[in-house]
């Protein structure tokens, strides 16, 4: 893999030097310094500087464009809404910045398996929902195999894929003639094709370039190959390529993970182009290779690979199993790692309504806090409790830390008490408010004048407490 040094990191002023500095403010922000401290933190594009779109300023919004590309290009597949973009990273470490772009996941169909099967494991996709912290959970594609090598059946299996939904579609076939049969059938509709390897490379260059769709470059275990692959796709025309360094279990395990590795590295720090690319891993290749393992055994295997590749930089992986214990521990795992490190995972702040309240039912407060929130509110939900919630705005702390912090003050607390108009809705003034806050509820008392019951430290004990102490 070629060697070169990689891009220093930007400074507000690197970007100010080059805007037209006019301070006109149709970006929204109050000054260009500022506007370029924005677009630093990836928080606002260029494009939003009007000045910048004008000929005069073209040669610098060039230059922009080029400083601010990321390491690994971002790739869409999919057109209109349900278009999925991949890629797109500017860092190796998400503590470093933040990653864009969370990991598709696919499920794969075959060219072999009965439509009834095929509309059965979409569908099963498609209704794949899981709410977490104020997060719903989907998967995000359909990889569509040529297992039988027939161009007729691969063919007649995307026509049905396509019939039964609008997913963004994978077409798996090493046979150009197979492939094009398929690309056939949805010929705008962007499809991710797999695979161009060092002895097809210029048929399925081909094809990308005939119908505009991105297309992976596959050298299992050859790095070194899979580099010579990218530059001589590029070279043919080919820009939008996903590469894929093989996956592999038992003994290639960490030969597998090691090569994503390198390959991000040489990207983001060593500014290597040719490894500057989406990367794709294939968890359901153990299915492949399953030997004498049970079916369960199996689903283990891929399920844990899956994990490790999500955490090992890879944009896409293509899973077999669509059972639930497979596939939502792993959409959990790549909602915590693209979250934004620089952020607080938070809710907004005001009042919430649990059950049907009255003027007689408890109120307690908690943080803003995002896995704060949600763990009361449903602790609260599950015990069947009608109450009310003030939801405290601490800034993204969880309770305890909010108040060692000083972002979750007495002030705070009584300044939500007024603010959302609690006062107007119960006839008593008493609060319960979270164990780990008990040293502030004489502060709350004094500046609210509601009488402050200390609560459990656990919201899992909640219940148990309003059955023991609430009296309104």
């Amino acid at each position: 893999m070629s060697q070169k040094a990689a891009k220093k990191e930007l400074s507000p002023i690197d970007i100010y030097k080059l805007l037209p500095k006019t301070n006109c403010k149709e970006c929204k922000q109050e000054n260009c310094m500022a506007f370029a401290t924005k677009v630093v933190a990836r928080e606002v594009n260029i494009s939003q500087c009007t000045p910048l779109q004008k000929p005069e300023h073209a040669k610098n919004s060039a230059i922009l464009h080029d400083l601010l590309k990321p390491p690994v290009k971002e790739v869409i597949i999919g057109v209109g809404d349900k278009a999925c973009k991949v890629g797109g990273k500017l860092v190796m470490y998400r503590h470093e910045f933040t990653y864009f772009n969370p990991t598709a996941i696919a499920v794969d169909v075959t060219d072999e398996m009965t439509e009834a099967e095929i509309v059965t494991r979409i569908k099963s996709t498609e209704n794949f929902s899981y709410e977490y912290i104020g997060n719903t959970l989907k998967l995000d594609m359909i990889a569509v195999r040529s297992t039988s090598g027939d161009a007729d059946k691969f063919k007649n299996c995307v026509k049905k894929v396509s019939e039964t939904t609008n997913l963004p579609l994978i077409l798996c076939a090493l046979n150009a003639s197979v492939l094009e049969a398929g690309i056939m059938v949805i010929p705008k509709a962007r499809p991710l094709l797999y695979a161009a390897t060092l002895t097809n490379w210029k048929d399925m260059a081909e094809l990308a370039l005939m119908y505009n769709c991105p297309i992976v470059a596959s050298a299992p275990n050859d790095l070194n190959g899979l580099a010579t692959l990218a530059k001589t796709l590029q070279v043919y025309g080919v820009q939008d390529i996903v590469l894929d360094p093989g996956t592999f279990f038992n003994d290639g395990l960490a030969d597998t993970l090691n090569n994503f590795t390198m390959l991000r590295r040489a990207a983001t720090k060593v500014g290597d182009e040719l490894a500057g690319f989406p990367l794709l891993g294939l968890p359901l290749s153990i299915w492949a290779n399953r030997g004498e393992l049970a079916d369960d055994l199996v689903r283990w295997r891929e399920a844990y690979v899956a994990g490790m590749l999500i955490t090992r930089f890879t944009d896409i992986i293509v899973l077999h199993s669509t059972e639930g214990w497979v596939q939502l521990p792993n959409v959990i795992l790549r909602q915590n790692i693209y979250t934004d490190p620089r952020k607080p995972v938070a809710v907004a702040a005001g009042l919430k309504e649990l059950g049907t309240p009255n003027e007689n039912s408890p109120v307690f407060f908690t943080s803003n806090f995002a896995l704060t929130y949600y763990t009361v509110a449903a602790d609260l939900e599950s015990s069947k409790t009608n109450a009310y919630l003030i939801i405290v705005d601490a800034e993204g702390s969880a309770i305890d830390s909010g108040v060692a912090g000083r972002k979750l003050t007495a002030e705070k607390v009584s300044d939500a008490i007024k603010a959302t108009g609690i006062e107007n809705k119960v006839k008593h003034r008493k609060i319960i408010i979270p164990g780990k806050a008990s040293r502030i509820s004489g502060e709350i008392e004094e500046l609210s004048g509601w009488k402050v019951l200390v609560g459990p430290r656990d919201s899992s004990e909640i219940a148990k407490y309003l059955v023991d102490k609430w009296q309104p």
